[in-house]
């Protein structure tokens, strides 16, 4: 009877024993479990305020919004080098809306407007203007025609020309497979054709609207222009010429080519256009045209366009509307 008794006390003990080894070895893991979780967390937190510090601008910087197929290309021209030490404009993916975005910003470095710019690409065509005319773009990149800057001027400032009147020479540019266009060799020739643009661009569509066209056809989004015209269901369209071998533009799958040896004067200025009702508005104007007058005194504005393809050699070219 003792010997059960002892037995059972035994017992009782390693039983105690057990669960309180178990209780303390538990609450061990749950203590070391809340710690671990703890840090998992604090750690996310952290990284959460980190990535919403990183996605958020300097407070230098002006954020600029931007066509998203003009600034893929500016990003592989740019490729990293600082753009206010780009002097060379030759290479590929370069065009006159790329040398326009950097200009721009040499321009206002050299006027003294030191701020630095973030990018939100997009489709943001004619978007740009009603930001500017409320304040929430400061500049446009794209410069605009004289003519559709001076439709806004009580809402923004207009700097002084980037690119002179007379000096923008566009390319009939058309589908590889449109041979008829490709053949155009006068001003009459021309009736056979469609062309399309848009009237928000008053330049390119009354100087369209002067030529002896089958039809005008209106679209207010480029890229919709460009792709209405590589599958051949308008003519052609005006663009600037390019700076490959053969002028082709090429954009995903469109591939445009322009008539040879002809092209159409669109008789107009351009300008950068900056807000009025953005705080830097004035201060951005005054810089500009201080760095725009510097940068033409050096022949840096004529270099960059010729170099991009954009200023041609005129002398074999036949300009319809001359």
């Amino acid at each position: 009877m003792l010997s059960i008794i002892a037995t059972g006390d035994f017992l009782k003990k390693q039983l105690s024993h057990y669960w309180l080894t178990k209780h303390v070895k538990m609450k061990r893991i749950v203590l070391i479990t809340n710690f671990l979780l703890a840090v998992l967390l604090s750690h996310h937190c952290l990284g959460q305020a980190y990535s919403a510090l990183k996605a958020q601008p300097p407070l230098n910087s002006i954020n600029i919004f931007i066509r998203d197929d003009v600034y893929n290309d500016y990003q592989q021209f740019v490729a990293g080098r600082d753009v206010l030490a780009i002097t060379d404009f030759t290479g590929k993916n370069i065009r006159r809306d790329v040398v326009d975005m950097i200009i721009a910003q040499q321009a206002l470095k050299l006027g003294g407007f030191n701020y630095s710019f973030s990018y939100s690409p997009g489709k943001v065509n004619f978007r740009n203007t009603r930001l500017l005319q409320t304040g929430k773009l400061l500049i446009s990149f794209d410069s605009y025609w004289s003519s559709d800057a001076l439709a806004i001027e009580s809402d923004v400032y207009i700097s002084d020309a980037v690119i002179r009147k007379g000096e923008y020479i566009a390319g009939i540019y058309t589908s590889v497979k449109n041979s008829a266009v490709l053949a155009i060799k006068n001003r009459a020739d021309l009736e056979n054709f469609t062309a399309v643009s848009t009237p928000k661009w008053r330049t390119d569509w009354a100087t369209l609207q002067a030529l002896p066209l089958k039809k005008l056809i209106r679209e207010d989004e480029w890229l919709s222009m460009a792709r209405i015209v590589n599958i051949g269901w308008v003519d052609f369209l005006l663009m600037p010429f390019n700076s490959t071998a053969d002028q082709s533009f090429h954009l995903g799958k469109i591939t445009l080519v322009p008539v040879k040896n002809i092209a159409i004067m669109l008789n107009d200025s351009r300008h950068f256009v900056i807000s009025k009702k953005h705080p830097q508005g004035k201060s951005a104007l005054n810089a500009i045209n201080i760095g725009l007058a510097k940068l033409r005194k050096q022949g840096a504005i004529v270099k960059a366009y010729r170099q991009a393809g954009f200023f041609i050699d005129t002398s074999n070219i036949k300009i319809l509307n001359k």
